[in-house]
């Protein structure tokens, strides 16, 4: 092979490695992905990394109790962070195509299929007992009135010293 045309070859290439590169970079940053639930209660937002960007309760949200909104919560977010990975996979794929790096990409994201640990943990939760406000103690008898008033106690008297009543007169501060 002619060294120009071995030169002219690995230029191309490096300018599409470059292109490839620069296409890649732009599409992990917007891979960001948004899910809601499925009676629209909890709408997450992730980013490429799966790092929380943002969360929104609607109006269901404050009708569930507590442990089903959390579970809610993880369900969403679980679904939010897979479609993020989806789509950096999908955007490291021009560049990684053949290689062992998008193997290993494309292995980090999770099945669909939901594991035995995932179940345990986002099984829809006991409802949670009603509210019954405690019952208030029956009204003590009232205090029997006392026959003394009670007096504050006075202030002790500063103790005398020697030779006070003669300086009031010498220095009147």
């Amino acid at each position: 092979m002619d060294p120009q045309q071995w030169l002219d070859n690995f230029e191309a290439k490096l300018a599409d490695l470059q292109r490839k590169s620069a296409d890649l970079q732009e599409n992990v940053e917007n891979s960001q992905a948004t899910a809601s639930s499925p009676d629209g209660a909890v709408t997450i937002t992730v980013g490429p990394n799966g790092g929380l960007l943002n969360i929104q309760l609607g109006h269901r949200a404050t009708e569930m109790g507590s442990s089903r909104l959390t579970a809610v919560i993880m369900q969403t977010a679980k679904v939010a962070q897979k479609q993020a990975a989806q789509r950096v996979m999908e955007a490291f794929e021009p560049l990684g195509e053949g290689t062992e790096a998008l193997r290993m990409v494309s292995d980090a994201i999770p099945d669909d299929e939901v594991e035995e640990d995932d179940e345990r943990d986002y099984a829809e939760p006991e409802p949670e007992p009603a509210y019954v406000p405690p019952t208030p103690p029956p009204a003590a008898a009232a205090p029997a009135p006392q026959s003394r008033q009670m007096q504050m106690p006075s202030r002790p008297a500063r103790a005398k010293r020697p030779g006070d009543d003669e300086d009031d007169d010498n220095q009147p501060w």
